[in-house]
């Protein structure tokens, strides 16, 4: 095993070095220094290292291994070293220092790397400058540098040194800088303050993308050398991309609005602020949210830098006013807020109170009327096709998120054009004139993907794709192909494509582009649907899967309509659809901006121009036709962007961030790493190990090293001087290779040759003698060549005799084909002629009438032509008369074709007179037997008629007779309704009356006699009393009937309430369940059987209540009993047996209420309350203001109430206490010891779902069929899967609450997925919709619990 040192991966510092010391199958296990635990990683993600410890080399490609952890330990010791520029090739790294460096951009710098080739001096933003300045004088090419990398990596910082040198070369070299070149450098704090907003990652993050052009004149002398004393900047321009225009309405956490709104509030004058309305930061809605109290940005020096940059472009005073005018607009016009207009039957929205201020400021800054304003915010004007041709305007009030919309879209658009106009005028400040070339400079965002990740991102992540293509071709593709054509045998290096990944966003009619637009355009276009129609259309696509598929979780409960993962160059990012069309389609309300073009402040006439009258026909004849997106309109400057990059040559600088933190001194090798892999300097290094880094000419590296040696050795042609130098050094074939005008090197290759040259006198001797030897041999071989060629000289001129006698044959042949030349052109002729006459004559077989008149022509023709062919072939003619014989031949022909063509179509025309006449009469015939055909069907239409008018007059008649019949007999049914009415009324007080007074004699004798049971069961076992109660109900006699009032005697008595009768025979009903009990007492007409029935489900109550008294009594007994706030707890007494009689009457015939009734008063203290579900369950409180949640159901020794929940009875306008109590068993045993448990009063962990479904009532239903149905709501809140609220709103009389615990023998029994509300589209609703109505009708406050073991 090699003892050399390896990096081995990381996660937090990317690279550590380690020993290897364990060797796998696919996996390696590594010792890494200073960490205890071992890592294993595959072979690939394991790299050699240099030998020597803390190397720092200027370029990469000088390495011994060219590998990312060589690079990125290169990287992080020239950081540590203060050294933050590092070289890969031609390619610039630039860590960010995240401190101030002010010497290393000094003027000595720029002094110091003007003229100096790239790698002359250390690494250095200013030499790639002075390189691309070189190039652009030398190669008469314009040329771009393209600066990427994240957020707060540097990017506007590097581009603001790029500005600054290549404006200061002409100073430097003797001269002053002009008046352009001064703008140029202070346009940045301008476009800053307006461009440039604090992030998380940065504290001046370009939130827009900026190509700046620094064009130069023409060099008048030595064309096609640098002269740095004529770089005079003559003009310059600005072109800026995707602005992001959200942050103006709102920002992220820790994050700031653009510089100058803050900038404007803090250090602006006294009298500008009083003449704005300004006050603190604090004061506005837009930047109240952002982070106001960040120490490391001084909003009073930006301020002036933000004046001084404004003068130094050219913008007057008054010019400043106007565009801060329109800033502090923007604030106020943030601060309009809204409220519902619950006054107005169209609904809408009003302005608030609070913001009558705002609004009036607002107005009068934008130089608006204050009505129109407030008119433009709450509606919105849509023109329809109809009423004209200028249509129908018609005013539609917004509601308040809608009003709140568009002001945030006014907003956002006043702020854009305002931005726009600022880089215009930038423009107009600097004109381009005589312009001969230009160095552009590119700082756009690179490559980003956060935890949320949105349409902005998604832009971004597009432009970064199109620009990996570009640097791929630049740096890779053109490298390969230069090897290529220097005729080096070098292997391919495969680097990722993303061309697949582009199509997927710019393909037209498919892209993701073209999808969002085409969703943008339609009427109820909604994200969900444009993310499904990316989904379906690209199901196949590499680049493209669903959300759930990723790999982190976050993304994995993601569903697949909320947003969709592209697998980018760099990595895969999941994209949230949800603010997609809205930021993709932020257009203003024609209303608004039509009110904005009427403004009297000429700054936003500027802004807003009027359109020209065929654009508005345009937009208000096809709105939708002619959307210009956000998306569409980025991918169309990108295109200009690439196609002026591609015009261009092209640098690279790939600027680095350190840390997230951006701490000074800090390193995390981890996140660099992931930013090199994302610059795709990955593929670089591959390239570089494999391939030949450094080149330089013949005649370059002649006229480097010619005065190091002898003149003898001086005095030869480059390519062998090259020649003999290498071999006499005695490089390796590896180490370099020779083109076809250029010597490539391995890396570190050449610096060894350069050091080897220059070395000492006594080692150039040697070198010398090395030389002159291969010299001579290279004679010697060069004799011997020359001798081979001779021999083969010979050979050839023996060839070439016998091929002098071939070309004499030719020759000979030529000239008799020469002489005869005509009879051979004219006997092809003359034969297709005669095919032509034979063609002829098969097309004359189809004639019919004029056959006759053209076959002796055709005869006569055919035998001249005959006659010709046989003297062409015998004898030689003269060439005039071969062609005056071929024309008339010719001639002939084509007029007998013509003749031909002229008698066939008329023969075809007679034929086709005739066809059409004979089509005519048969014609006429169908005309005339169809006019007869109509004449008898309108004569039996008319007595049809005739006969349907008879007998809709019979119909009439009848009708009428039989709706007075039918309303004679509604008003008889309707009087005798009232009268039954009146009467049921009259017999329901008083069997209400009979039945209180007998309930409360009935009740006073059971308690008696419970009573006294009680005191004697209390020493006798359970068993003892279940079966003194099973023999006590065989041997009870039937109870008296209780007596009844003379109007009771009157009124038709229930089938229940009757006399009672002695039941015939036995019957065993102890086996039945609780649900078959009530379905028999409620459905069965046999009195015997109903009396036996209610016998036994009271002789159920009495032992479950005998049963709960004894627990309780030892429950309390022992130590580890209930609590005491459940021991305390009453048992429900017994119900009297009358009533229980009454309940199951009235269970199965619910009587009649009045109208106007009211509901049943809620259970009170002495209600008894509702029996647990189980004989184990304690009994819960009657008068608990909340009860806990339906416990859940376990298993249990004894058995249940019933073993069938029983299903529940369908709501009428009976009250509760006509529902049946639960059953209880025949004979239950006693329960064991439950565990110790205590009620915890906490929140449950179950879901809270709340519903809301209609209900007509059962008397509405019998209505007429067109009659008004009255319908009611009915309201539940389900704990879990149990019901633990219940709210029923009927339209005529109050609401009835029921709470769980409670009321529970009136509420809903089944389980939430039982009762389908789940599947029922619409019924589920918001918690706050239902606490709304709840409160409204006098609820109270609901508060859950649960039991929690204490074993």
């Amino acid at each position: 095993m090699d003892d050399r040192d390896v990096w081995a991966p990381h996660g937090e510092e990317g690279f550590v070095r380690g020993k290897v010391i364990d060797l796998g199958t696919k996996t390696l296990t590594i010792a890494p220094y200073g960490y205890k635990e071992p890592i294993v990683a595959t072979y690939d993600r394991v790299f050699p290292c240099e030998d020597e410890r803390g190397t720092s080399l200027d370029d990469n490609c000088g390495l011994m291994f060219l590998n990312e952890g060589n690079l990125l330990d290169n990287l992080r010791q020239r950081f540590l070293k203060n050294t933050i520029y590092t070289y890969v090739a031609d390619i610039l790294l630039a860590v960010n220092p995240c401190h101030a460096m002010p010497k290393l951009y000094s003027h000595n710098s720029i002094a110091q790397y003007r003229g100096k080739s790239l790698g002359a001096l250390p690494p250095h933003v200013f030499a790639i400058a002075d390189k691309t300045f070189r190039d652009m004088r030398t190669m008469n090419q314009s040329q771009s540098i393209i600066v990427s990398g994240e957020s707060g990596s540097g990017k506007t910082e590097t581009t603001k040194y790029i500005i600054r040198y290549l404006t200061s070369l002409r100073s430097t070299s003797g001269g002053t800088a002009s008046q352009i070149e001064q703008q140029l450098v202070e346009a940045n704090p301008l476009l800053e303050s307006f461009g440039n907003a604090k992030t998380t990652r940065n504290g001046n993050s370009s939130r827009f993308g900026k190509y700046m052009e620094v064009h130069f004149s023409q060099q008048q002398r030595s064309p096609g050398r640098v002269n740095y004393d004529e770089g005079l900047v003559v003009g310059g321009s600005v072109s800026h991309y995707l602005l992001e225009k959200s942050r103006i309405v709102t920002q992220a956490p820790e994050e700031r609005n653009y510089h100058v709104f803050y900038r404007l509030c803090a250090a602006s004058p006294p009298e500008l602020r009083n003449a704005l309305f300004l006050g603190n930061a604090s004061n506005f809605h837009y930047l109240k949210h952002s982070c106001l109290d960040d120490r490391s940005i001084d909003d009073i020096e930006g301020f002036k830098q933000l004046q001084h940059s404004m003068t130094h472009v050219g913008l007057s005073e008054k010019e400043k006013i106007a565009i801060f005018t329109v800033i502090a607009a923007v604030l106020h016009l943030g601060n309009v807020a809204f409220e519902e207009n619950t006054e107005s039957m169209k609904g809408g929205s009003l302005i608030s109170k609070s913001a009558t201020s705002s609004v009036t400021r607002a107005s009068g800054l934008l130089g608006l009327h204050e009505d129109n304003l407030c008119e433009a915010l709450l509606t919105r004007v849509m023109t329809t096709r109809r009423g004209g041709a200028k249509g129908t305007v018609i005013g539609v009030p917004l509601k308040q998120d809608q009003a709140a919309k568009g002001r945030d879209a006014l907003a956002k658009a006043i702020y854009s054009r305002l931005f726009e106009y600022i880089v215009a005028r930038v423009n107009s400040c600097f004109p381009v004139e005589r312009s001969a070339s230009f160095i552009g400079v590119l700082d756009i965002a690179g490559f980003e993907y956060f935890q949320r990740n949105s349409f902005e991102q998604f832009c971004i992540n597009y432009c970064n794709e199109k620009l990996q293509q570009f640097f791929n071709e630049c740096v890779l593709k053109h490298e390969q192909q230069l090897y290529k054509a220097e005729g080096l045998c070098v292997a391919r290096v495969e680097y990722i494509d993303n061309q697949d990944c582009i199509e997927l966003y710019e393909v037209r009619g498919t892209g993701l582009i073209d999808l969002l637009d085409e969703e943008c355009r339609l009427p109820a276009g909604s994200v969900e649907h444009f993310t499904m129609a990316v989904h379906k259309t690209h199901s196949k696509h590499f680049r493209l899967m669903h959300p759930r598929r990723s790999k982190l979780a976050f993304y994995k409960s993601m569903r697949d309509s909320e947003g969709f993962v592209v697998r980018h160059y760099a990595g895969a990012v999941c994209y949230e659809t949800a603010l997609f069309m809205e930021k993709n389609n932020d257009a203003l309300h024609d209303n608004l901006e039509m009110l904005m073009q009427e403004s009297t402040d000429p700054l936003i006439q500027k802004l807003f121009p009027m359109r020209s009258p065929t654009t508005v026909a345009k937009k208000t004849g096809k709105s939708k036709l002619i959307f210009a997106s956000n998306a569409d309109k980025f991918r169309a400057q990108l295109r200009q962007l690439m196609e002026k990059l591609t015009s261009t040559g092209a640098s690279f600088i790939r600027c680095l961030k350190p840390s997230i933190k951006m701490e000074a001194g800090v390193f995390k090798g981890g996140e660099v790493l992931s930013q090199l892999q994302s610059a795709g300097m990955v593929s670089v290094l591959a390239l570089m190990q494999t391939g030949f880094p450094s080149r330089t000419g013949f005649q370059s590296l002649y006229e480097m090293y010619k005065d190091f040696l002898p003149a003898k050795l001086a005095s030869l042609d480059p390519r062998t001087f090259c020649q003999a130098l290498f071999r006499a050094l005695g490089l390796s074939d590896y180490d370099y290779r020779f083109g076809l005008s250029k010597v490539f090197f391995k890396p570190g290759k050449f610096a060894e040759f350069d050091q080897i040259i220059k070395s000492d006198p006594d080692n150039i001797a040697v070198l010398v003698k090395k030389v002159e030897q291969w010299l001579v041999c290279k004679r010697w071989r060069r004799a011997q060549f020359a001798a081979i060629c001779v021999i083969k000289l010979s050979k050839k001129i023996q060839v070439r005799t016998q091929s002098a006698v071939i070309v004499q044959k030719v020759v000979r042949g030529h000239f008799v084909r020469k002489k005869n030349q005509a009879r051979i052109r004219a006997y092809p002729q003359m034969i297709n002629l005669r095919q032509q006459l034979t063609t002829i004559e098969k097309s004359l077989g189809t004639l019919n009438k004029y056959r006759n008149t053209l076959s002796s022509k055709l005869t006569s023709l055919a035998q001249k032509m005959d006659a010709f062919i046989l003297q062409l072939k015998k004898k030689p003619l003269d060439q005039n008369e071969i062609n005056t014989k071929l024309q008339e031949y010719s001639r002939q022909t084509d007029s007998l074709t013509e003749e031909l063509h002229v008698l066939a179509q008329r023969e075809k025309e007679e034929e086709e007179m005739e066809r059409i006449r004979q089509i005519q009469e048969c014609l006429e015939r169908e005309r005339k037997l169809r006019e007869e055909t109509e004449r008898q069907r309108l004569a039996e239409e008319k007595q049809r008629k005739e006969r349907e008018k008879k007998l809709r007059e019979i119909e009439r008649q009848r009708r009428a007779a039989e709706e007075e019949a039918l309303k004679a007999r509604e008003e008889e049914r309707l009087r005798q309704e009232a009268e039954e009415e009146r009467l049921f009324l009259l017999h329901e007080q008083q069997a209400e009356e009979d039945a209180r007074r007998m309930a409360a004699e009935e009740q006073e004798r059971r308690d008696r006699e419970l009573a006294e049971r009680l005191a004697q069961d209390a020493a006798r076992p359970q068993e003892v009393l279940i079966r003194e109660a099973v023999e006590a109900q065989h041997s009870r006699p039937t109870p008296e009937a209780p007596p009844t009032s003379p109007q009771r005697r009157q009124a038709p008595a229930p089938a229940a309430a009757a006399a009672p009768l002695s039941p015939s025979r036995k019957r065993d009903l102890t086996k039945l369940k609780y649900a078959e009990l009530r379905d028999t007492i409620n459905t069965s007409t046999d009195v015997e059987l109903l009396i036996a029935c209610r016998d036994e489900f009271h002789r159920r109550i009495r032992v479950y209540q005998a049963w709960k008294s004894k627990n309780r009594q030892r429950d309390s007994s022992s130590p580890g009993g209930l609590p005491s706030e459940l021991r305390n707890t009453p048992s429900p007494p017994v119900l009297p047996q009358s009533s229980l009689a009454t309940a199951s009457v009235s269970a199965s015939t619910p009587p009649r209420p009045p109208k106007n009734a009211t509901p049943a008063p809620a259970p009170t203290a002495a209600t008894p309350p509702r029996p647990p579900k189980t004989v184990s369950s304690p009994p819960a409180p009657a008068s608990a203001a909340a009860t806990p949640p339906r416990p859940a159901k376990a298993a249990m020794t004894s058995p249940p109430l019933a073993s069938a929940t029983p299903p529940r009875p369908p709501k009428t306008s009976a009250s509760p206490a006509t529902k049946l109590p639960p059953a209880e068993p025949a004979a239950p045993a006693a329960p064991p010891r439950a565990p110790q448990r205590t009620m915890a009063s906490a929140f449950a962990d179950q879901p809270q779902r709340f519903f809301r479904v209609p209900f007509i009532r059962p008397s509405d239903q019998a209505q007429a069929k067109n009659a008004y149905k009255k319908k009611g709501w009915w309201y539940a809140h389900f704990d879990g899967a149990w019901i633990a609220r219940q709210m029923e709103l009927h339209p005529d009389r109050p609401a009835m609450l029921l709470v769980a615990g409670k009321d529970d023998l009136d509420m809903c029994e089944l389980p939430l997925e039982e009762t389908g509300l789940i599947r029922k589209r619409g019924a589920e609703i918001l918690e706050a919709d239902f606490e709304k109505v709840w409160a409204k009708h006098g609820g109270q406050p609901y508060r859950c619990y649960k039991v929690v073991s204490m074993d």
